[in-house]
């Protein structure tokens, strides 16, 4: 899938209206910068920040420790594994949506990231989160190997559009 996921042209995930109809009330949303071949949430984002949602990025000290949301206004520096972080002071937040990458996803919405367990201790964390995958449809496979710390997405946002429960 990652191999898939390189290949894939960077099309733009434009904001579905279901998604647009989560964000009437003003939140934070907490987003990421794409790597590796990444699905590009920019123009949810945006739509968010239009509507008066704060933005908050993850923020990665070492593998095995919590992720953070931290202000994404906050001045950036690298991080691990590739990252570009918010500095490790700037002001952290709670997300009341997340967006999260994938490397695989199934119509049950269950996920595969990249293995490092960070999303769903993030999940975990802030379980009045919604939780929301960006990806590209070709991600989409039959079934998503599952564990029980595994938690679900409420929804799957890809360049052909919305997929829910």
């Amino acid at each position: 899938m990652r191999a898939a996921r390189l290949r894939q042209a960077a099309v733009p995930i434009v904001p579905p209206a279901p998604f647009l109809a989560r964000l009437a009330q003003p939140g934070v949303i907490a987003a990421y910068l794409p790597i590796a071949g990444e699905a590009d949430p920019a123009l949810l984002v945006e739509a968010a920040v239009a509507r008066g949602w704060g933005l908050a990025l993850p923020r990665i000290a070492r593998r095995g420790a919590p992720m953070r949301f931290l202000d994404g206004d906050a001045p950036r520096e690298p991080g691990p594994m590739g990252l570009t972080q918010p500095v490790a002071d700037a002001r952290e937040l709670v997300p009341d949506l997340i967006l999260t990458p994938l490397v695989a996803f199934d119509l049950r919405l269950n996920r595969l990231g990249q293995g490092a367990g960070f999303y769903d201790r993030a999940f975990a964390d802030h379980p009045q989160s919604l939780r929301i995958g960006v990806a590209w449809s070709i991600q989409r496979v039959e079934a998503v190997p599952t564990e029980p710390w595994d938690v679900p997405l409420h929804a799957v946002i890809t360049e052909q559009g919305w997929i829910e429960r």
